[in-house]
């Protein structure tokens, strides 16, 4: 039998590994064996190993240690990384954040309705959900907590919307929008420090009017109204986006914003 090649050999023994990483053979944090223990398991050439481990390690599912101590850790695929993956993609194609609040315009009402039909609603979206709204009254007046806990409400309602294509493809949409919409809103609130009262009437209008939005939506989800849930969390989004969008209607998505943000409190 003609020899394969080196190359070959190294996409099957990464296909092997990530096979056991996706089924669930290997967990978060498990330690790969040495790659003297993969080149006998596998026996393929150690280049062949190490570019396997290469492979994997630029798909996100390891990384490896260098050095004494060394060796590959495994790393689960998770919303974070797709939201990472997918805002680079975005940036290279010099994507705007308007487009990507269009696209959320389109797509996070659904979420809504899907939400609002859901038979177990009661116990598996009404408490996040609500909890999401509690947070927000809590911090209605301390101002750098108020759009990461207004977000923790949006966020929670694309991933309680029980469709896993849905939770991940606008899941990770959503992440680089809140993202963007906190850099945004916290450099507005260190600019405010400075030239207007952060605590003025019209601010806290604003804020009120976007907690009774949300309170507006989990009625209609607890009732069961999808046509409404979607309808009132359309019209939330379009004015709240437009806000954002205000002062950066052609700037263009940065990776590098998912690392000025925390953005795994709702997770």
């Amino acid at each position: 039998m003609q020899q394969l090649r080196q190359p070959r050999l190294a996409e099957i023994v990464a296909a092997s590994l990530r096979d056991d990483i996706l089924t669930g053979k290997l967990k978060e944090g498990d330690s790969l064996p040495r790659q003297e223990h993969l080149f006998a398991e596998y026996r393929v050439s150690l280049p062949a190993i190490r570019e396997a481990m290469r492979i994997l390690e630029n798909e996100g599912l390891i990384s490896v240690r260098r050095g004494n101590v060394g060796g590959a850790v495994v790393h689960l695929p998770s919303q974070d990384r797709t939201a990472r993956m997918i805002s680079m993609v975005l940036q290279v194609r010099e994507t705007t954040l308007s487009d990507v609040s269009a696209a959320l315009l389109h797509l996070e009402p659904i979420c809504a309705g899907l939400c609002a039909g859901r038979e177990d609603r009661v116990t598996e979206v009404v408490p996040r959900l609500t909890e999401a709204l509690v947070r927000q009254e809590e911090t209605f007046d301390e101002l750098e907590s108020w759009t990461p806990n207004a977000r923790i409400f949006h966020e929670a309602m694309v991933d309680t919307c029980g469709n896993e294509t849905m939770k991940v493809v606008i899941g990770s949409l959503e992440k680089i929008w809140s993202a963007h919409e906190s850099t945004v809103w916290g450099e507005a609130t260190q600019l405010s420090r400075h030239d207007t009262d952060p605590d003025s009437p019209n601010a806290r209008k604003w804020r009120r009017a976007a907690l009774k939005d949300h309170q507006k939506i989990l009625d209609a989800i607890i009732k069961g109204d999808q046509d409404r849930a979607a309808a009132l969390a359309a019209t939330h989004m379009t004015a709240s986006h437009a806000s954002t969008l205000e002062s950066s209607l052609t700037d263009r998505v940065s990776a590098n914003l998912l690392d000025a943000v925390d953005l795994s409190s709702s997770r």
